[in-house]
């Protein structure tokens, strides 16, 4: 295809997206499926372009004063891709297999526009209705902070443990660019790519197959390593998901003691099987879904309970920015409330001076700090732990700063940690 092609492509994709409410995930594989053409590198870069132009979707529309697709991609190439003005009015020329003509409108504005008057929520990429919630999280670093989770996310690893080690790993994607990670032990990055480079397929590397790492973001291995698991020990994954911090938990127990794998959705939980298998992961049961009966027999006898709790993701914005301006109020309220029964299961499980490890891949306060404050408030047999003894027993660097004020828990942003945004907090039974 060529470059004209490509821009057309994603503002179809959008326009989409727009008028039929899609998620950007499904609205490129059905804009693929119906233009086979396309090659793997058009599909790359096609999907470049409109998340590029998502993540950036406030400041451009502000720019431009306009959030039609056309005018969203046009700046998208002029201010992120270093494609000037005239490029991109030569490129939107109206032709067959290229986007309609800009108007003069469009045109001055993608020449002369500014944020100079911009309220913090266009400069910081975010829903002006979750202005008050980044305010109260970051202070004065609100608008920075949304900037951080509105660039392209790298790709992070975590070297599996049972399998082989991070020198070793780093070797067989040496030709990716891969270096270790700043402060996971076991983590290896792959810078993003810029414009329309294409990120590597790193699952189909021979690594990959032979169990040497999983796509983990350092975040999540930070919240794995901080759980205080080790060998022998007794663990609930209370939201085991595909079972990403399971596999964590299990390389970091060398193979040892017992995992519950929980999750209440069958389909979530389904991918965790074929990876245990290729993984070597041998200490991890993995429960049927939803039997609540069956976790209600590990009561008080968990020497960890790990709770990754369903919430709006705001922390992994870089990697999904369609889903920030989807998210609602409603939405916001429902994962609140989804949190608080699961935080009142999982607690059930621990035993008296075990953990109940709380994570959420948001930078909400409302479900982060707010839910601890609530859960504290009914359950003084619990107390909330300082993150720095749990970051010096499990993670070889000094204390990071923190991304927030959350008391003793910790939150991690792309901006101070080029990490997802991860919020955990460690709670020990009296």
């Amino acid at each position: 295809m060529q470059f004209a092609g490509r821009a057309l492509a994603a503002c179809e994709v959008l326009s989409e997206m727009e008028s039929r409410h899609r998620p950007a995930p499904l609205a490129l594989a059905e804009w693929g499926r119906n233009n086979r053409f396309a090659g793997s590198g058009d599909r790359a870069a096609i999907g470049n372009l409109v998340y590029d132009a998502l993540r950036k979707r406030a400041s451009l529309g502000w720019i431009m004063q306009d959030e039609t697709p056309s005018s969203l991609v046009a700046a998208t190439l002029n201010r992120y891709w270093r494609m000037d003005v005239e490029a991109v009015a030569a490129l939107f020329d109206g032709a067959k297999h290229a986007p309609p003509q800009l108007s003069a409108a469009q045109l001055e504005r993608l020449a002369t526009g500014d944020l100079v008057d911009a309220p913090p929520w266009v400069h910081g990429e975010y829903p002006e209705w979750l202005h008050a919630s980044f305010e109260r999280n970051f202070g004065e670093f609100a608008a920075d902070e949304g900037r951080g989770l509105s660039e392209r996310a790298p790709i992070d690893l975590r070297v599996n443990t049972l399998k082989s080690t991070r020198s070793k790993t780093l070797l067989a994607l040496a030709r990716h660019g891969a270096v270790a990670t700043p402060f996971s032990p076991v983590g290896i990055r792959i810078p993003p790519r810029a414009g329309d480079g294409r990120a590597p397929h790193v699952e189909a590397e021979g690594a990959h197959g032979k169990g040497w790492f999983e796509v983990q973001d350092e975040g999540s291995q930070i919240a794995a390593l901080m759980s205080g698991a080790g060998p022998r020990s007794q663990v609930a994954d209370v939201c085991a998901g595909a079972g990403g911090k399971t596999l964590a938990l299990a390389a970091m127990m060398q193979n040892t003691g017992q995992i519950h794998a929980f999750d209440s959705d069958a389909q979530r939980l389904r991918p965790l099987f074929d990876r245990m298998r290729r993984a070597g992961a041998r200490n991890v049961q993995a429960m049927d879904a939803g039997d609540g009966a069956a976790l209600a027999k590990l009561n008080n006898a968990m020497d960890v309970t790990l709770i990754d709790a369903p919430c709006t993701g705001s922390g992994v914005w870089r990697r999904r920015p369609d889903a920030k301006w989807r998210l609602s109020p409603e939405a916001l309220a429902a994962r609140q409330s989804e949190q608080r029964n699961v935080l009142t299961l999982g607690a059930q499980l621990v035993k008296p001076g075990g953990r109940l490890v709380y994570v959420t891949c948001s930078v909400l306060p409302e479900e982060n700090q707010d839910q601890i404050t609530w859960f504290l408030g009914g359950n003084p047999e619990f107390e909330a732990m300082d993150w720095t003894e749990s970051w010096l027993a499990a993670v070889n660097s000094a204390p990071a700063t923190p991304g927030a004020d959350c008391g003793g828990a910790l939150q991690l942003t792309p901006r101070v940690h080029a990490t997802d945004g991860f919020f955990i907090a460690i709670l020990k039974r009296r």
